[in-house]
């Protein structure tokens, strides 16, 4: 079945799609697996990896929202594998590359959203991109890494900033995430009340369209367009300054806002003072974050052990994080029910 699979996509494929057969390869060599192709074993372990599971209870912008449609971590995740498989199909590139990429590519996101990220970066310098391709590398399956294709690392650790994936599918991802937190985004700051739909930039509305399914239907189009005209993943000027102007508009006025200064503030107490208390207890952290703690100097041990921290608080859902806290800092007879 897998080779008959390979077999497909290079007639199916067009020229400048990643295929299978052409994969970098692994860090560990791998079996192939009879059924799958490696791609498609990639996308399998990411779905099924316990990081996968806590994005579900991890923010995207609002925390701990009283609704039940706001957006988690991994309802934004299925969105941009959506929206990148929509794209993918279209342009004829590997759609089981670009999913795997999509599906793991904010694995490595802290409990809190952006301002639990920000805490982190302040703490011990944090990037989540590094985070995710640090867990599918060395983290899950209790230390022992994923095991992932390089085509897959690359297109994780690529999908923000200013590193540009190597594989058409890997760029998709990267256009495919802001399209959904944009449009997603301005969607549940209208549900919160933050802001209402005349609030945004109009001239962006007349150009995307004004309701949610209209603005991602004209951004996977012109990616479309833009693709197959250039053999090349990109937008159009027009589109791409549109899109970049609501993401500017969410960053000034909605972000900021979607969790006030006090919340913000004890967020920070909470990751800051976990932070500070497993540093002085390394002995408390599970033994897998453990494993990578280097003793051939005291200053390498140092650092080694405050990245472990780092990595175990990263990988805390909202919920966890906590009841953590709770457990190390309040008097359980102050738990007055």
């Amino acid at each position: 079945m897998r080779e008959w699979i390979e077999q497909q996509e290079q007639h199916n494929l067009c020229s400048w799609a990643t295929l299978s057969q052409s994969s970098r390869g692994r860090e560990q060599p791998l079996e192939p697996c009879a059924l799958r192709t490696c791609f498609q074993r990639d996308r399998d372990r990411i779905l099924h990896c316990k990081s996968f599971r806590r994005l579900g209870n991890k923010t995207q912008v609002f925390i701990s929202p009283e609704g039940d449609h706001y957006r988690a971590r991994l309802t934004h995740t299925l969105e941009v594998a959506q929206i990148a498989r929509t794209i993918a199909r279209a342009l004829r590139l590997n759609e089981d590359l670009t999913e795997a990429i999509a599906l793991g590519h904010d694995l490595g996101h802290t409990p809190f959203g952006h301002v639990g990220e920000k805490v982190l970066d302040a703490l011990c310098g944090f990037r989540h991109n590094e985070q995710s391709l640090r867990i599918v590398e060395r983290l899950e399956r209790n230390g022992a890494g994923l095991n992932l294709t390089w085509e897959v690392r690359d297109g994780i650790v690529c999908h923000t900033g200013s590193r540009k994936a190597q594989t058409p599918e890997g760029r998709i991802v990267h256009f495919a995430d802001r399209i959904a937190y944009v449009n997603h985004d301005i969607d549940d700051a209208i549900r919160a009340g933050l802001i209402n739909q005349n609030d945004l930039p109009q001239d962006c509305i007349r150009l995307l369209g004004g309701t949610h399914g209209e603005r991602i239907d004209v951004m996977i189009a012109d990616m479309v367009d833009y693709g197959r005209q250039y053999r090349a993943i990109g937008m159009n000027d027009d589109i791409h300054e549109a899109m970049m102007a609501l993401r500017a508009f969410l960053f000034r006025t909605v972000y900021p806002r979607a969790l006030d200064e006090k919340d913000t503030q004890k967020v920070g107490a909470v990751l800051s003072a976990l932070y500070h208390y497993f540093n002085r207890h390394i002995d408390e952290l599970p033994e897998y974050y453990k494993k990578h703690i280097r003793t051939e100097s005291e200053e390498a041990q140092k650092q080694s052990e405050a990245r472990a921290v780092c990595d175990y608080i990263a990988g805390m859902t909202d919920r966890f994080a906590i009841s953590t806290y709770s457990e190390l800092f309040v008097p359980k007879c102050w738990n007055i029910k």
